[in-house]
């Protein structure tokens, strides 16, 4: 059976607009931000895009692994965003986002397919409930190492400079932060 172009109606995303939007997350490893992003991106029906996939399939298909994956990563990434964004979907980027440059070079991708931004920092301010869940959380993605909860505490990480949405897990269900994020999408 074959559908004819002109009776294929254009898909819509619920997130309480007509234009198109990049959401652009950040957070230290273990704080939630993929189950989250994850979540809210199935809910809107928005590409997800997480650099720790991207990085780890680099490192899958490269025998020598170049010493800037962490730049390659993000790369790919703003490309893979910027790409659909210019089709007219919505884009979840996951990524720690731990710097100025990565957090401008996310907002340029939208600027660039002309679209709105919101930045959401996801943190977890229970120290104790954030250790626990690095070294206790399972590996979703084949072969990825996971960090050291040492690793996540010495990791370079700059303070928001800007405003953004603070999404803190410690106390909070998945379900209660995606309903904040929509509510925060739909008054952009």
């Amino acid at each position: 059976m074959y559908t004819r172009m002109s009776d294929v109606k254009p898909q819509t995303q619920d997130v309480g607009r007509r234009s198109w939007v990049l959401v652009i997350f950040g957070g230290l490893p273990g704080v939630g931000k993929t189950t989250i992003a994850q979540e809210l991106a199935r809910q809107i029906g928005a590409m997800h895009v997480r650099i720790d996939s991207i990085e780890q399939a680099i490192r899958d298909c490269t025998p020598v692994v170049p010493p800037s994956l962490d730049e390659a990563g993000y790369r790919i990434g703003y490309a893979i965003a910027r790409d659909n964004l210019r089709i007219g979907r919505t884009v979840v980027a996951d990524s720690v986002n731990p710097l100025l440059v990565t957090r401008d070079a996310w907002l340029k991708v939208g600027q660039n397919a002309q679209v709105d931004t919101i930045e959401i920092e996801v943190i977890c301010s229970d120290s104790h409930e954030h250790r626990s869940r690095v070294e206790s959380r399972l590996q979703d993605i084949f072969g990825l190492r996971l960090p050291t909860w040492e690793e996540v505490i010495s990791r370079e990480y700059h303070p928001w400079n800007r405003e953004h949405v603070v999404i803190d897990t410690a106390k909070r269900t998945v379900e209660h932060n995606v309903e904040i994020l929509r509510d925060a999408l739909s008054s952009k």
